[in-house]
């Protein structure tokens, strides 16, 4: 089934996941939260995208191609990309782990996200013109992740790295290493 909507439930390593919820970001992007396994509150992230009229399976997300984007913003307008990795840092720096199903909860209601999200993307049109992903998209997805890679270790940091690296114009093997790493 090719439909924009996220399934209610996927498979993985023989567990069945269950969506906790979705958020329509724009008409050609869909992300999925479903309950991870890594941690009691542990989120997996899955997102659809439509391209030539077609919803792509759900995908999980990850740090290589939301890099390659920012690279290609960065070679377009590397004032405003810097603006935006700084945006990301400051955020990085004030997220913490999900501590309680509340708290999680609080942080899934879609509308409140959203409309955050919207506002902080208003602020960086100018590259919306470069790349594969809307800027909301990257927003919302770079949030998510950096709340699941802290809630899962709290002491993280390589999404950190990987922001600071693209910041400071590190070589392409340091960042791709970075974005790659397992």
């Amino acid at each position: 089934m090719n439909t924009r909507e996220m399934p209610e439930t996927i498979s993985l390593n023989g567990k069945v996941l269950s969506l906790l919820t979705q958020f329509p970001v724009n008409d050609h992007f869909q992300i999925g939260i479903y309950q991870g396994t890594l941690s009691q509150f542990d989120m997996l992230i899955r997102y659809k995208q439509l391209i030539n009229c077609e919803w792509t399976r759900a995908r999980t997300p990850k740090h290589i191609h939301w890099a390659v984007d920012i690279l290609i913003k960065q070679h377009e307008n590397p004032e405003a990309t810097n603006r935006f990795l700084d945006f990301l840092l400051k955020y990085w720096n004030s997220v913490t782990p999900l501590l309680s199903e509340n708290e999680r909860s609080e942080l899934l209601e879609a509308n409140k996200l959203l409309t955050e999200v919207n506002n902080e993307a208003n602020q960086y049109q100018e590259l919306a013109e470069h790349g594969e992903y809307s800027i909301k998209f990257l927003i919302l997805l770079a949030k998510l992740l950096m709340i699941q890679e802290k809630t899962n270790y709290h002491e993280a940091y390589m999404f950190k790295n990987l922001l600071e690296q693209l910041k400071a114009h590190q070589d392409l093997y340091k960042i791709i290493s970075t974005a790659t790493h397992r």
